[in-house]
């Protein structure tokens, strides 16, 4: 358990909560990083919409396949295999000498996903998280819902408006349309980056309870259950990892909703659960 990492424990891990899930895997989490946090977290519906392309831009046609130029009136002949291409020579891997043999294993099994079900700090960031990716969905559908109205009605009265004047609303209200759009894509930046902060404080503290649950056992080896096919009683110690980690971590640091992630990571002081606590007075010492 020496090299547990975070990478290795969530590869294959789906965090589970009502109706959703929040963490796909670690290579999910390290491409949003990458990539701005898209693909972390999404809200129920789909983003909102883009707006509509002006209807005098069309589709490229797609490229056909050229065929040959049939010399002799053939046609090229794509089924031909390809080349078979030489291979040059590779130094031949000398023997090793002898070594230690590992240890014998000692097999545990855990659920990880199973383990997120449980814990109290996950259940808080899909209440808080989830709360506020529901009210952006309601947001967003009741402003594309105010656009296609806003269109109708300016169709409806196109026939009493000059070519000017339709164009004028048309670029307003597409000007509108694009900044909503700005501000929705934003509110789900910081929704997704609240969520890399929040279960990031999980992940990290998951990986140390799993070593010491591991440890207290004997075990040097820890697979997913969804790697296994048959295993004995003792052996998963999904629900021991489960209560200890809400032992130690009952509730995690969830950035506000008016607070940016990436401008608290910029600061150098992100809170933090125990910055929480010690921030908070001491309770008064009881009179003698």
């Amino acid at each position: 358990m020496s090299r547990l990492s975070a990478a290795a424990l969530l590869a294959a891990a789906v965090l589970v909560v009502p109706g959703h899930s929040f963490i796909e895997s670690a290579h999910a989490q390290a491409a949003s990083n990458s990539s701005g946090g898209a693909g972390w977290f999404v809200p129920k519906t789909a983003h909102p919409a883009a707006a509509p392309a002006p209807a005098h831009m069309s589709r490229p046609a797609p490229v056909q396949a050229q065929e040959g130029d049939g010399q002799d009136g053939e046609e090229a002949d794509n089924s031909r295999p390809p080349p078979v291409l030489p291979q040059p020579n590779i130094p031949t891997a000398p023997e090793l000498p002898k070594a230690a043999p590992p240890p014998a294993a000692v097999i545990g099994i855990i659920s990880v996903a199973d383990v997120m079900r449980q814990s109290m700090a996950g259940q808080q960031v899909e209440r808080e998280l989830g709360g506020r990716r529901d009210a952006l969905a309601q947001d967003a559908q009741k402003a594309q819902a105010g656009w296609r109205d806003e269109q109708q009605k300016l169709q409806a009265a196109a026939k009493t408006m000059s070519a000017d004047q339709i164009q004028g609303q048309e670029r307003a209200l597409q000007s509108r349309v694009m900044k909503a759009q700005r501000d929705f894509r934003e509110r789900n930046r910081i929704i997704q980056e609240a969520a890399q902060v929040s279960l990031g404080q999980i992940e990290r503290e998951l990986v140390q309870v799993i070593q010491h649950v591991a440890s207290s056992h004997g075990m040097n080896l820890i697979m997913h259950s969804e790697q296994v096919a048959l295993h004995v009683d003792g052996q998963d110690i999904t629900n021991e990892v489960a209560t200890q980690l809400n032992v130690v971590l009952p509730k995690v640091y969830i950035p506000a909703p008016n607070e940016d992630p990436e401008v608290l990571a910029k600061s150098g002081k992100m809170p933090t659960t125990a910055s929480a606590q010690a921030a908070a007075p001491a309770p008064a010492a009881a009179p003698k």
